[in-house]
């Protein structure tokens, strides 16, 4: 018996990644509903089984997002290296940019729309009294100064002073990553080393081994998705119920009514408009939609993403490996398009004030130009904050919407993955470097199977057809 069809067996035996992470979610929801039931212990902390779901599904987020620095470093390091190789470098990184912004801008315009129709905050029964000030708040200044790295590697560090109930005080300190900054100093080591030439070519080769072995380490990290998702949303379900969700009921239902217009409108007339499949899209590109709607967070999802990307959406290596954490970092429109325009109606008709022509198009603008603080602050809650202070609205609206974000959240990063994943797509295709056979035949049945020389050897051959050839040494026959 052949190696191969010992290992064909093998797989066999298992459900494929999508069916494992629906299982941990069909799990999850139910463990987290007899959770719920349980309540809280006597002294009010939560019972064993939510501290052992959150403690389940926090603990899968901080794998990957522990693995997602140095992965965006060398990825963006590597895909820079590559271009240099495709002729149309330049025109590829132009129009991804170019339809970040007519994705979200249209996205904006839906955000809008239904705001005006749905009239969330005139249908409330909250009041300006039940709000208080946001924990976070930002600004472009923020923004800007948060573009320029404090040191090399993005670290930031934060000491937070508490006092026990015995008068002791405890500091404690954390570490973490601003990705933007990550991002901007990897596109400046990486047009550096292509400068440097000759003499840089040891490094990016160091590059290009490390970058390999942190996919490796990424992707055990990745099989535990199916129990990550079972923690994640059991601990969502056991933390989360109807009693938060009803006084904001109208405007939580705005704004997933605007997520799916883009998700399953406005994205398919996208793709059909470019001549690809709509359910190929979808099927190729679930994975990372689903993992995404569980943990939250699109760069923890980036890993995934990249992979759908290249492997079931047939987006030469080349070209994903540097418009996928681009996108991951500054392409969402779910938190910085409709989460956005709908919360700032809703917070203009909550405290009264009445929104002008000139209003919307702030709304409009500072989705498209400013997403990118998402990334670089702390959040979509952030990202409504710069649109309020845009506006001159009341940043005290901002904590009506707290209570419920985390639901809302679930939505929103859905969104933002799937058109991390469509630009990509869209621009490949129009340009005419998109692998279409393995478009139209995508499955998630291969996505963590361990096949990356086949993998390698599709993607060089859809790349050949834009890379500049390099002179060999002629081949004599003997």
């Amino acid at each position: 018996m052949s190696d191969t069809t010992t290992q064909r067996k093998r797989r066999l035996r298992f459900p494929s990644f999508t069916v494992q992470v629906l299982l941990g979610l069909g799990f999850g929801v139910l463990l987290g509903w007899i959770a719920l039931q349980m309540g809280e212990t006597p002294s009010g902390e939560p019972n064993w089984l939510t501290t052992t779901l959150d403690t389940i599904g926090s603990s899968f987020v901080t794998l990957l997002k522990a693995i997602v620095p140095p992965l965006v470093f060398l990825a963006i390091v590597t895909s820079i290296a590559n271009l240099e190789r495709v002729t149309n470098a330049a025109r590829l990184a132009w129009q991804t940019l170019l339809w970040f912004a007519i994705t979200a801008a249209i996205s904006v315009g839906v955000g809008i729309g239904l705001g005006l129709l749905l009239q969330p905050g005139a249908r409330s029964t909250l009041s300006p009294e039940d709000g208080f000030e946001a924990g976070a708040s930002g600004s472009w200044l923020d923004f800007l100064k948060g573009l320029i790295p404090g040191n090399w590697l993005g670290i930031g560090a934060g000491t937070q002073v508490t006092t026990g109930a015995d008068g002791a005080v405890e500091a404690s300190t954390s570490v973490s990553f601003n990705v933007l900054q990550i991002v901007v100093v990897a596109l400046v080591v990486g047009i550096a080393a292509l400068r440097t030439g000759k003499a840089a070519q040891p490094f990016l080769a160091f590059n290009r081994s490390a970058l390999a072995v942190v996919q490796k380490v990424l992707w055990w990290v990745i099989r535990l998705a199916p129990l990550g998702t079972l923690g994640l949303i059991g601990k969502a379900v056991a933390t989360y119920g109807w009693d938060l969700l009803a006084p904001l009921g109208t405007y939580a239902a705005a704004i997933y009514v605007g997520l799916a217009v883009v998700l399953l409108v406005v994205y398919p007339v996208i793709l059909r408009t470019n001549g690809l499949g709509i359910g190929a899209f979808f099927r190729g590109a679930w994975p990372a939609i689903q993992l995404a709607f569980v943990s939250r967070s699109s760069v923890g999802t980036l890993p995934v993403t990249q992979r759908v990307v290249e492997r079931n959406l047939g987006v030469p290596r080349s070209y994903a490996s540097f418009a996928v954490p681009l996108a991951a970092t500054t392409k969402m429109d779910g938190c910085a398009s409709i989460y956005p325009a709908i919360s700032a109606i809703f917070v203009a008709q909550i405290f009264g004030v009445d929104l002008s022509v000139t209003d919307y198009v702030l709304i409009a603008f500072v989705s498209v130009v400013g997403s990118a603080a998402t990334a670089g602050l702390t959040g979509a809650v952030v990202m409504l904050t710069l649109t309020l202070s845009t506006l001159g609205l009341p940043l005290a609206g901002v904590g009506l919407l707290l209570a419920i974000d985390p639901i809302l959240d679930m939505g929103r990063t859905a969104v933002n993955v799937a058109g991390q994943a469509l630009v990509p797509t869209v621009v490949a295709k129009r340009e005419g470097i998109l692998d279409v056979e393995r478009y139209t035949s995508a499955s998630t049945a291969n996505l963590l199977a361990d096949d990356v020389d086949e993998a390698t050897e599709a993607d060089d051959a859809v790349r050949d057809a834009t890379v500049v050839p390099t002179p060999r040494e002629p081949v004599t026959a003997s």
